[in-house]
C-alpha cells in the first residue's frame, strides 16, 4: 500500500504539473495578477493580488486538473495529452484505469525477489472535489528589494485501490507559477545593525 501510494502521488504530480503548465502559458499575465500601488515619489506602498484574476485562474486550474484526473481514472486517456507525461506508463493498462502494476514479490522485502510473482494492479479514484489556492513567499533580496514567489497549492482526496483492499489518502502539491522581483527605493545610507564588534566611525563636527 505504501508503494502504491507513492506511485499514485508521483502520477498525480505529473498530471497536475502538465495541466498547470498549459493553463499558465495560456491564461497568466503576472502584471495582471498583482496590483502595485505607488506614491507620488514612485515608491511602492502596497502589493495586492487582483481578486478577479486570481479567482479566474484558480477556477480554470481546478476544473482542468479535476477533469484530467477523472479522464485517467475512467481510462479516457485520449482526452489527456500523454505524449510526454505518460511516456513511462503502459498505455493499454491506462485505458483500463490501471496506473501501474506491482510485482507481488515486492511484499517480501527482498531485492532479489522484488520483480517476481504475479503483478498486482493499482488503480486510484478521485474522491470529492479538487481544492486550490494561491500561496506566496517573500524573501529579502539586496537592499530594500523583495523576491516574491507565487505558487498554486492543490489538495486532492484520492483512494488507492488494490485487489481486496483500498485506502483513502490526502495529497497536497505546491506548484510555483511566477517569481517577481519587487524593487524599492535604495536609501542614501544603509545600517545593518550594531554590535560589540562593530567598528567605530568618528564624524568631525567642524
Amino acid at each position: 500500500m505504501d508503494y502504491a501510494e507513492a506511485e499514485i502521488k508521483r502520477f498525480s504530480n505529473l498530471v497536475i504539473n502538465r495541466v498547470i503548465s498549459e493553463v499558465i502559458n495560456e491564461n497568466l499575465n503576472l502584471d495582471d495578477l498583482l496590483i502595485i500601488t505607488k506614491d507620488s515619489t514612485n515608491e511602492i506602498k502596497t502589493i495586492d493580488f487582483n481578486p478577479i484574476v486570481v479567482n479566474q485562474l484558480l477556477t480554470i486550474i481546478t476544473k482542468n486538473v479535476q477533469q484530467k484526473l477523472k479522464d485517467v481514472v475512467n481510462g479516457k486517456i485520449d482526452k489527456v495529452d500523454i505524449e510526454e507525461t505518460f511516456v513511462n506508463y503502459n498505455i493499454e493498462k491506462l485505458k483500463k484505469g490501471i496506473i501501474m502494476e506491482i510485482p507481488s514479490g515486492a511484499i517480501l522485502n527482498n531485492a532479489l525477489l522484488s520483480n517476481l510473482g504475479p503483478k498486482i494492479p493499482v488503480k486510484f479514484n478521485l474522491v470529492g472535489e479538487v481544492i486550490s489556492h494561491i500561496d506566496t513567499k517573500i524573501t529579502n533580496y539586496g537592499i530594500n528589494n523583495a523576491l516574491m514567489e507565487v505558487s498554486v497549492n492543490i489538495e486532492l482526496n484520492e483512494q488507492v485501490i488494490l485487489p481486496f483492499v483500498s485506502q483513502k489518502m490526502k495529497y497536497n502539491v505546491n506548484i510555483p507559477i511566477a517569481i517577481k522581483l519587487i524593487q524599492g527605493v535604495v536609501p542614501n545610507y544603509y545600517l545593518h545593525g550594531i554590535n560589540t564588534k562593530s567598528s567605530n566611525v568618528l564624524i568631525p563636527v567642524e
